[in-house]
């Protein structure tokens, strides 16, 4: 027996759940799928990581009623400050400073730590009925009718829907499964991600230190806490991820500096290799990819989540005013909406951090005076610098409504 469903999610992060509270609010009977156990998903203990959300995204989270859930724990993000520099001799004297006073909407982002937004995730989906949650459990099958498309699980139950939406990261085996290949290559990077404890107060301010191995970003968490997203190479984010916590500090202490006073690590260290990831289409037949699945860019600009959710807002938006005008939602003329509307933005976003990342991870002196110069020519122009806030706000380009805080 085949149990029939309208709208099918793989992927149980961020993305996944975020999408369907969306469609449901918008009327959509959703199941999702997701291959950890329910009691994984539900741990709250502090684990170091943490998300940079652009005031777009609260909007969104506003609307799927989860930010009221999490917003007396979010970090304002009240100043970003952008320099060049080497680690042991301190940041270039000139800079790149946005402040929220640079928007009239309010700070340009929080950072929010990710045992909070996934447990409000799951507690906003445990509330809407017309969600269904699987979890433990993978897909291993899939395949496609002409009115319909049809997962296998690995206990063998049968799940078809109308469409069959991959949310399921960089390794998508919903995509790959659909035939759609990815472009992409290897940084030659590995970030070193942590939160550490520090004695002085960051005052909300978040901080994107870019050194010759590659970037650090210090970015502010509730009290005398930061999260730090390092890069550096392969070889020595290998020899340092295998330190002890001690030698681990001896090493971030010169690159992070000594102006939050003392530090110590809190929580765990993760470290991960830095691809560029793009799926060669966002859509096959009755099959959408949103977030990872369809883009992994570099941290450097601290995007991936906030462009997963701009793929969300969109995806939902072109999915509900199909479904009122009474269209097939998994046709080929809906979903090609959808990529047409989010393809040409993630596509020129990863070639951006792509060439940002290429010119501030190096040494090279001529290239060194010439950044210098452009982050304080930048600084200096009242008018660029706030188009670069409201661009890191989330709020430039042709938003979906739920990014505008607007209902579907």
């Amino acid at each position: 027996m085949t149990d029939m469903r309208e709208i099918l999610i793989v992927g149980g992060g961020l993305n996944g759940p975020s999408l369907a509270l969306a469609l449901a609010q918008a009327g959509h009977s959703v199941t999702l799928i997701d291959a950890l156990p329910a009691p994984l998903r539900e741990e709250a203990g502090f684990d170091g990581r943490s998300y940079a959300l652009a005031l777009a995204s609260t909007r969104l989270l506003q609307q799927i009623g989860v930010w009221s859930r999490i917003a007396d724990r979010a970090q304002p993000m009240n100043e970003i400050k952008v320099s060049d520099g080497t680690a042991g001799r301190g940041p270039s004297p000139l800079f790149l400073h946005f402040e929220d006073s640079d928007l009239d909407e309010g700070p340009m982002g929080y950072m929010v730590e990710d045992r909070y937004l996934r447990r409000a995730l799951l507690e906003a989906m445990a509330v809407e009925p017309r969600i269904t949650q699987i979890s433990g459990q993978r897909v291993v099958a899939q395949s496609v009718s002409t009115d319909a498309v049809t997962v296998t699980l690995e206990d063998g139950t049968k799940l078809s829907g109308t469409l069959l939406v991959g949310a399921d990261g960089r390794q998508s085996g919903t995509g790959e499964r659909a035939g759609i290949k990815r472009t992409g290559w290897d940084y030659g990077q590995t970030a070193l991600v942590c939160a550490i404890s520090h004695d002085l107060p960051h005052d909300g301010i978040a901080h994107q230190f870019f050194m010759p191995p590659g970037p650090l970003a210090i970015l502010p968490l509730p009290g005398n806490r930061s999260s730090i997203v390092w890069s550096e190479t392969h070889a020595e984010a290998a020899r340092i991820q295998a330190l002890g916590d001690a030698d681990y500090l001896t090493v971030l202490r010169p690159r992070f500096g000594s102006f939050l006073g003392e530090i110590a690590l809190e929580g765990k260290r993760f470290s991960y290799p830095l691809k560029l990831s793009l799926a060669n289409a966002y859509y096959a037949e009755r099959l959408a990819l949103v977030g990872d699945a369809a883009h992994g860019l570099h941290p450097i600009a601290g995007q991936g989540l906030n462009a997963g959710l701009r793929d969300i807002a969109s995806l939902a938006e072109v999915l509900t005013d199909a479904a009122r005008r009474g269209e097939d939602i998994a046709s080929p003329l809906v979903l090609a909406r959808y990529q047409q509307w989010r393809r040409f933005d993630t596509t020129s976003l990863a070639l951006a951090t792509d060439v940002f990342n290429k010119l501030f991870s190096n040494d090279n002196p001529i290239l060194r005076a010439t950044r210098d110069l452009g982050l304080g020519l930048t600084n200096a122009l009242p008018g660029l610098r706030r188009g670069f806030v409201r661009e890191a706000a989330g709020l430039s380009g042709d938003l979906p409504k739920l990014l505008r805080g607007r209902p579907l």
